[in-house]
C-alpha cells in the first residue's frame, strides 16, 4: 500500500510498448463498486474470493506489466501462481507509505489508525513479497520514473547474468 504499484505499472507498461493491467481495477470493473464497498457491504473474505478470481484471470490473460493489490500474495494459490512469472516486490518504509496514502485514508484495512495499521500490514505481508519476488527494488525517496528505471536495470543485470 503506497508502494506506487499502479504508477510504476504503468510507466514500465509504457516504456516497454506492452499493455498494463490492474487486478484492483478488474475487481471493481466486475463488481460496479469501489472495493471500500465492497469490504463494507460484503466482507473482506469477499473481497479475497473475488481478488483470487481477478489474480487468475490476469495471470492467464495478460502477457504485459500487472499490478496486484498488496494482499493478494496472502492467497496461497495466487503464490503459487505468481512462482512461475517475474514478480517485483516495490518496497516501501512506513514513513513513506504514510505520506503517500494520508492520514486520512479511506481505505477499508486501514480504519482505526492509518499508521498504526500500515506498520501492521507492512510487518505481516513483507515476509510473503519478499519470498515471492524476483526483484525487490526501494521505492522510499524516488520518484515513479526512478523506480522504473531501477527495475529495468536489475532485469537487464538479471539477463546478462
Amino acid at each position: 500500500m503506497g508502494a506506487g504499484k499502479t504508477t510504476v505499472g504503468e510507466v514500465l507498461a509504457e516504456r516497454w510498448g506492452v499493455g498494463f493491467r490492474d487486478t484492483d481495477a478488474d475487481v471493481v470493473a466486475a463488481e460496479g463498486r469501489a472495493i471500500a464497498d465492497i469490504f463494507v457491504e460484503d466482507g473482506e473474505a469477499r473481497f479475497r474470493a473475488l481478488e483470487r478470481a481477478a489474480v487468475r484471470t490476469a495471470l492467464a490473460e495478460h502477457t504485459g506489466v500487472l499490478a496486484l493489490g498488496g494482499g493478494a500474495v496472502l492467497d496461497p494459490d495466487t503464490r503459487t501462481l505468481l512462482a512461475d512469472h517475474v514478480v517485483v516486490f516495490l518496497q516501501v518504509g512506513l514513513a513513506d507509505a504514510v505520506q503517500r496514502v494520508g492520514l486520512g485514508s479511506s481505505r477499508p484495512l486501514l480504519l482505526g489508525g492509518v499508521r498504526a495499521r500500515i506498520k501492521a500490514l507492512l510487518d505481516e505481508r513483507t515476509p510473503l513479497y519478499t519470498e515471492l519476488a524476483t526483484l525487490v527494488v526501494p521505492t522510499d525517496g524516488r520518484e515513479p520514473a526512478e523506480v522504473a528505471a531501477a527495475i529495468e536495470a536489475r532485469l537487464e543485470e538479471d539477463t546478462r547474468a
